[in-house]
């Protein structure tokens, strides 16, 4: 007998016999995952394990040559069914066993293991036993016990009617090591459940995620406050305000109507906001951020409206729509006030869509929500001013006459549009790996658009309808020193500088072609092997991790490290920021280089994986095949989130060792989050 196993069975015995009282410490509950089933069909048997408080069950998945007795299943052989995989127990606790001197995993107060089958035939019966140790830190009790079980409670049906699918049925919990790309086996590739959001371990609160989205619904509002000065729009506040203008009417039934008449304008943008959000769900949203098709289509509108607000031609809204509309604004009453309401929308359609589906774009990461509350922001702004002057029509006076200004403002607003578009189709090239719209090809085009801008405001480029410019006056001056130094600015990006204000707007730096500033950042090879997809995945800075989360965990299991995990984006704007303003912190960036092991997981990405690696989530019963798809599951599954940028701390056995950090440009509470999880990394597994 090993001298553990002795060891064991003698604190047992002298646990035994210090107290004669018989102990039950834990008390076993049997069900299944579906009692009506058909021929064919894949069912969970789960066992459930209540144990009394101070009491701790060792559980399946330690080394059994360790010392404690791991539990074990063992299933009567039968026709009528077969297992599928093996026993998986769901999220137990890893702790150091100081008498036997090893970790081991074990179960506090519930306990749960789940193993798999597939029903092969009528009249089944399910039949087995298991062994398993309950023990005490109290007074150094253990006590072993073995029980049998029965499960003949199961309704079958007929043969399956559906296809088998070649996919696993689970998500991350199921894992094949040669699926890693490794070639080799090893058990720290199998043993994975996904990040464990365990609050027990976690001190303290996070705000972050409020701050971010106040500051989301900020944009929009400010946003909506742009949309009033485009020439569409400007011309339309006189000729609105004058139909509250009437002599047969009290001033507080004017004040009544134009507030309805404001409120209308919200409904009318919330509405769209809604529809858009609920049609597209959760996942509809998230592609439409990535896809290549909608960025694409995006980019190619704001290219025909730059070339519209330039004077080439003119866009308006179907005329008949709007002709409809104005009728029945036409009518008066409540309903009339709402169609002048729809009107105004209408009319104002081209100046106001370019805004307004930027506002959407950005909006969609993967919210509902978000899409819904920044167009109700963005309509309050764009409301409030009709709102006021159709309370005050006395105020129209004081408003400039429309004329040559305006154009101006609309060609501005052209150019920025041609700036602007290149967001759209990086998205896509990122996503997709085209490899079309590198960094410098992006800056050089940025160079040109803002030169010609500059130009323009002094009067050296006429277009279409402008009024001619005698005289430079000192605004367009000062927009043009304005515009002239942000080019200078530009410049030093096409060899390599950060360009930390622009960031979230322009292609990633290993993009460049020649990188001068590549030279001075962080190289290391502390790795374990060769990351999988690092062909087509970087880190910023030089930093050297991996893009497969599995791979991640067990070099980080292997160096004794915590693991950090970085969701984010081909798309996510706040992610380059953070990593160009945050990451590049050399505080933050000595302790990522040294204490961590990165693992950069992006949910947009399009690359498709072997069909061996494909799933079906359990979030949405959905096969996931591509990398992107299937990170974004891991995110939402496991953490119940899925706005990027979102940072995650992991330990050995998985559990969240931080509050999970959202969007937060403070370089000194990201250097809080990574020392906390350090810290709580050293409490949990250092002896």
């Amino acid at each position: 007998m090993p001298v553990k196993h002795f060891l064991g069975c003698l604190l047992f015995f002298v646990g035994a016999f210090s107290n004669a009282q018989v102990l039950h410490p834990a008390k076993w509950a049997n069900s299944v995952s579906s009692t009506s089933v058909n021929i064919g069909d894949e069912i969970d048997l789960i066992f459930q394990a209540t144990i009394d408080k101070d009491w701790y069950l060792y559980s399946s998945d330690f080394d059994p040559n360790c010392g404690p007795m791991v539990t074990t299943f063992h299933f009567k052989p039968g026709k009528n069914y077969s297992l599928v995989g093996q026993i998986v127990p769901v999220k137990p606790l890893l702790k150091h066993d100081k008498v036997f001197g090893c970790d081991v995993k074990i179960f506090k107060n519930t306990g749960e293991f789940r193993q798999k089958i597939k029903i092969l035939s009528a009249n089944l019966r399910i039949e087995g036993s298991y062994e398993y140790q309950v023990c005490t830190d109290i007074d150094g009790k253990c006590i072993p016990f073995d029980d049998e079980f029965v499960f003949d409670k199961i309704n079958v049906g007929g043969k399956k009617t559906m296809p088998e699918t070649k996919q696993q049925e689970s998500s991350i919990y199921k894992i094949d090591s040669s699926t890693t790309g490794i070639g080799k086996k090893d058990d720290s590739y199998t043993d994975v459940k996904g990040p464990i959001l365990d609050k027990s371990i976690l001190e303290g609160e996070s705000s972050l995620d409020q701050k971010s989205f106040l500051g989301y619904l900020l944009f929009a509002f400010l946003v909506g406050l742009t949309s009033l000065i485009t020439p569409c729009v400007f011309p339309m506040i006189p000729m609105t305000v004058t139909f509250f203008l009437k002599d047969n009417q009290t001033r507080s039934q004017g004040i009544k109507k134009a507030t309805i008449f404001g409120l209308s304008i919200i409904v009318i943008y919330t509405a769209a906001g809604t529809v858009f959000a609920l049609l597209l769900g959760t996942d509809g949203l998230n592609a439409l951020a990535t896809h290549w098709a909608p960025n694409l289509f995006v980019f190619v509108i704001f290219i025909v409206f730059a070339l519209s607000f330039f004077g080439l031609f003119e866009i308006n809204a179907p005329y008949q729509l709007v002709n409809k509309a104005d009728q029945r604004a036409e009518k008066g009453g409540l309903i009339g006030i709402f169609f002048m309401a729809a009107t105004l929308v209408l009319v104002s359609f081209s100046c106001t869509v370019p805004i307004v589906g930027s506002v959407l774009f950005l909006a969609a990461s993967g919210e509902i929500i978000k899409p819904v509350l920044s167009m109700f922001f963005y309509a309050l702004a764009f409301a409030i001013p009709f709102t006021l002057f159709a309370i005050f029509p006395e105020w129209i006076k004081s408003l400039p006459k429309s004329g040559g200004w305006l154009n101006s403002v609309k060609v501005t607003l052209g150019f920025l549009e041609l700036a602007l578009c290149l967001k759209f189709f990086s998205i896509a090239d990122q996503a997709y790996h085209w490899g079309l719209l590198d960094r410098d090809v992006n800056i050089a085009i940025w160079i040109a658009i803002f030169s010609l801008l500059g130009f323009y405001f002094l009067g050296k480029i006429q277009l279409p309808n402008d009024s001619p410019v005698d005289k430079v006056s000192v605004p367009r001056l000062l927009l043009a020193i304005a515009t002239f130094s942000f080019v200078l600015y530009l410049t030093p990006g096409l060899w390599g500088a950060p360009l930390k204000m622009l960031a979230g707007y322009l292609p990633p730096k290993h993009t460049l072609d020649f990188d001068l500033a590549a030279k001075g950042e962080i190289n290391v090879s502390g790795l374990c092997e060769e990351p999988r997809f690092a062909e087509t995945l970087h880190l910023p800075h030089g930093l050297k991790g991996y893009f497969d989360y599995r791979q991640a965990l067990a070099c980080a299991r292997k160096l004794n490290k915590p693991l950090f995990i970085d969701f984010t984006g081909h798309g996510c704007t706040n992610c380059r920021e953070m990593e160009a303003v945050v990451w590049s912190d050399p505080q933050v960036l000595h302790r990522l280089q040294n204490d961590f092991v990165i693992v950069a997981l992006y949910v947009d990405d399009k690359t498709e994986l072997p069909e061996a690696e494909w799933f079906t989530s359990k979030y949405d019963g959905k096969v996931k095949k591509t990398i992107g798809k299937q990170n974004a599951d891991l995110q939402i599954s496991n953490l119940e989130n899925n706005a990027q940028p979102f940072y995650i701390l992991l330990g050995k056995d998985e559990r969240v060792l931080a509050w999970p950090y959202p969007y937060n440009r403070s370089r000194d509470k990201f250097v809080k989050f990574l020392d906390s999880g350090k810290k709580k990394f050293k409490e949990l597994y250092t002896n």
